[in-house]
C-alpha cells in the first residue's frame, strides 16, 4: 500500500509538472518581424488547401511588390489568445514610394493556425494605425482554436485585399526549440 501511495504522489507530481510545462509552452514569439520580398506582378501565398477539384482555396496572396522592415516582434498566447506585435520601418522596397508605406495607413496582425491543412484557421487582429515611417503596434485577443500547430504570423493590408507584406520569423516556442 505503502509503494502504490508513493507511486500515486508521483504520478500527481509529475502530472502536474507536466502541466505546468504545456502551459509554460503556450506563448509563441516571433523575435523579427521581416518584409516580404517577393518581386513586382508576383504572388507568394501562405496556407491554403486543395479542394476537391483540385482548386487552391483559403490563400493568403502577397501584396504587390518587395517591403522591408527596420524590425519588429509578436507574441501570443495560445490559451488565452491574448498577444501583441510591433512593427518599425514596414515601407516598401523599390518603386516611386520607396522608403515609405506609400498610401498604406493601417495594418492588421493575423495568426494562421495550421496552415495548408483542412483545420486551417485565419485569425486577423483589428486593424492599427500604420505611421508615415511605417512604425505599427497593437495588443490584441484572438479565439484561438485548441490546436495550433505551426503557427504563422502575418502582418496585412486591409486597404488591399488582406495580402500580408510582412511575417513573423525567429520563432521561440518557449521550449527550447526556436527555428
Amino acid at each position: 500500500m505503502k509503494k502504490l501511495s508513493s507511486f500515486s504522489l508521483t504520478l500527481s507530481v509529475a502530472l502536474m509538472a507536466v502541466s505546468a510545462f504545456a502551459q509554460n509552452n503556450t506563448v509563441v514569439r516571433w523575435t523579427q518581424i521581416v518584409g516580404v520580398i517577393t518581386a513586382p506582378g508576383i504572388d507568394n501565398p501562405v496556407g491554403g488547401v486543395t479542394d476537391s477539384t483540385g482548386a487552391k482555396i483559403n490563400q493568403i496572396h502577397a501584396g504587390a511588390g518587395p517591403w522591408t522592415t527596420r524590425s519588429g516582434s509578436a507574441r501570443i498566447n495560445l490559451a488565452t489568445g491574448e498577444g501583441s506585435f510591433d512593427v518599425d520601418g514596414l515601407v516598401l522596397n523599390g518603386g516611386n514610394a520607396s522608403g515609405t508605406p506609400g498610401t498604406l495607413n493601417s495594418v492588421v496582425g493575423t495568426l494562421v493556425c495550421n496552415p495548408g491543412t483542412a483545420t486551417q484557421a485565419i485569425l486577423d487582429t483589428p486593424a492599427t494605425p500604420l505611421s508615415a515611417k511605417g512604425n505599427a503596434d497593437l495588443s490584441f485577443r484572438l479565439s484561438v482554436p485548441a490546436t495550433c500547430a505551426n503557427p504563422v504570423f502575418l502582418i496585412r493590408l486591409p486597404q488591399a485585399g488582406l495580402k500580408w507584406i510582412a511575417t513573423g520569423a525567429g520563432v521561440d516556442t518557449g521550449n527550447g526549440f526556436g527555428y
